[in-house]
């Protein structure tokens, strides 16, 4: 029976690009629904990245209205990989070697099998995210994973419904003033404290250290080489190893 809170199209450029067009054209979507594409033909990650998907593959996005006195919208990123964890979680219990990765990746090992892409309209949020359930696309630069290639068959709409459920669950509790609790709940998933980072910053160039928790607003810790510990609020942050 089909999720009432899922809408499925066969393709659309981006389903980032389609919420988007809604809210500027004064359309609110309802908080909870999501437009998920069969295929994706100008999907896009962070930092200009190409991230087309193919058939198979989950990709969708849902928004979120922003009202006064709530957590910074940029931990609503953090909060989007609780539920895709979940959800993953939820439809493979056990999965080894899944952690999250500030701030906007799911990992196997040190592959990425999923991404989120936060974009504002206004007061609003729209939530894209996709998940490689049957096949990783080729980002040069970037080692990337299947649950296919894991050797496991998971259906998108299986997958969908999992991700929708979670992501309703954690939702509520941000608007309700849990983002500490959802915090500590990231904190429990992701990479191991000491694992190393890597940010390019605009105005130094590469900074490389330990990663080393969360600031109470979202941003990741570093303790670099001195000892010193360094918050970083954006970049795009890559994996080194665990020291």
């Amino acid at each position: 029976m089909p999720d009432p809170l899922i809408r499925v199209v066969g393709e659309v450029a981006s389903t980032n690009t389609a919420l988007l067009a809604l809210l500027a054209g004064g359309e609110a979507p309802a908080e909870g629904h999501w437009l998920v594409a069969d295929r994706q033909s100008a999907g896009r990650g962070r930092a200009g990245r190409v991230w087309a998907g193919g058939l198979g593959n989950f990709m969708g996005s849902t928004a979120v209205a922003l009202r006064d006195g709530e957590a910074l919208p940029q931990t609503l990123a953090l909060v989007a990989g609780l539920s895709v964890y979940k959800a993953v979680m939820a439809v493979l219990p056990g999965l080894p070697g899944l952690a999250l990765k500030w701030p906007n990746d799911l990992l196997v090992g040190e592959a990425k099998l999923g991404g989120i892409l936060l974009e504002r309209q206004r007061d609003a949020v729209v939530v894209g995210i996709g998940v490689n359930l049957a096949e990783a696309p080729d980002v040069p630069g970037r080692q990337t994973i299947s649950l296919a290639g894991l050797g496991h068959a998971v259906s998108r709409d299986a997958f969908a419904s999992a991700l929708a459920g979670a992501w309703a669950e954690d939702l509520t509790a941000w608007h309700a003033g849990g983002w500490p609790a959802l915090r500590a709940q990231w904190l429990e998933r992701a990479l191991p404290k000491g694992t190393l980072l890597g940010v390019n910053l605009a105005e130094e160039g590469r900074v490389i250290g330990a990663f080393a928790g969360l600031e109470p607003d979202g941003a990741v810790l570093l303790r670099l080489a001195d000892g010193a510990v360094r918050a970083i609020h954006a970049g795009d942050v890559e994996l080194i190893g665990t020291h």
